[in-house]
């Protein structure tokens, strides 16, 4: 499930006129290229118009880079009950791939941030002494997203249009169209939906401190749930397609 290709996605899509960011106008390159390293993001389309989840989430080494330190970690604790050990296993993972990109000079962006997101986590569960406070910054992370997607709605910019409508060479144009706007806000109430899932499904456990079962649906509900999450929300904020009309019978 690498890309997807809806009827949007071919030559004959709608595009809001004056579209500043659209194909053939100067700027939507660049604009899409700013974007993306602004946001450290992955993001892409291929030639037919199709977004690339599997880019997305960072390609078959992102997905291990970004599920093996907590795989690590909750095998390690699992089988040595011991919290050190299981948190220098995690971080040695973490610092083991930003390493390997450095030596192939490759970007490090997401093995760097993934490697801060480890150490956090690790200093969360070493201070309090809780291996289930290891998990404690994820939390946060989600209520900070759905926070910060609610805004966006409320703003009447939603988040998830912002990014698609430069991939889709929409620009912001998109926000002048009532059809692509409810679109948009749709797409970007499906990933908040996400976020609340998550908390709804994991706080529980942390509560009843259950730690084998919260670790797992952690990895389970991270990088599959967010690739799933983004491939639906292409979906349905796809463009109406604007086909030849049929000539009209004489009467």
């Amino acid at each position: 499930m690498s890309s997807v290709q809806g009827p949007d996605d071919g030559p004959d899509r709608e595009v809001p006129a004056g579209d500043p960011a659209g194909p053939g106008r100067p700027g939507g390159d660049d604009l899409r290229g700013s974007f993306a390293r602004m946001a450290g993001s992955s993001l892409r389309t291929d030639g037919a118009g199709r977004i690339d989840v599997l880019a997305a989430i960072g390609g078959p080494r992102g997905i291990v880079e970004a599920v093996l330190p907590g795989l690590v970690f909750l095998t390690v604790f699992t089988f040595a009950r011991a919290l050190t050990p299981a948190l220098v296993s995690a971080i040695a993972v973490a610092v083991v791939f930003t390493v390997w990109r450095l030596v192939e000079r490759r970007p490090v962006v997401q093995a760097v941030s993934g490697l801060v997101g480890v150490a956090i986590c690790a200093l969360f569960a070493d201070v309090s002494d809780q291996p289930l406070n290891y998990y404690v910054p994820g939390f946060w992370t989600n209520l900070v997203s759905i926070v910060v997607l609610i805004v966006s709605v409320v703003a009447r910019w939603p988040l998830v249009g912002v990014v698609f409508g430069l991939l889709r060479n929409e620009g912001s144009a998109w926000r002048t169209v009532p059809q692509r706007a409810r679109a948009y806000r749709r797409a970007t109430w499906l990933l908040i939906g996400m976020f609340a899932l998550r908390l709804v499904v994991q706080y529980p456990l942390y509560l009843a401190g259950n730690l084998v079962a919260l670790g797992t649906t952690r990895l389970l509900m991270g990088v599959p749930l967010y690739a799933l999450t983004l491939w639906v929300a292409w979906l349905i904020s796809r463009p109406t397609v604007t086909g030849p009309r049929s000539p009209r019978a004489p009467r």
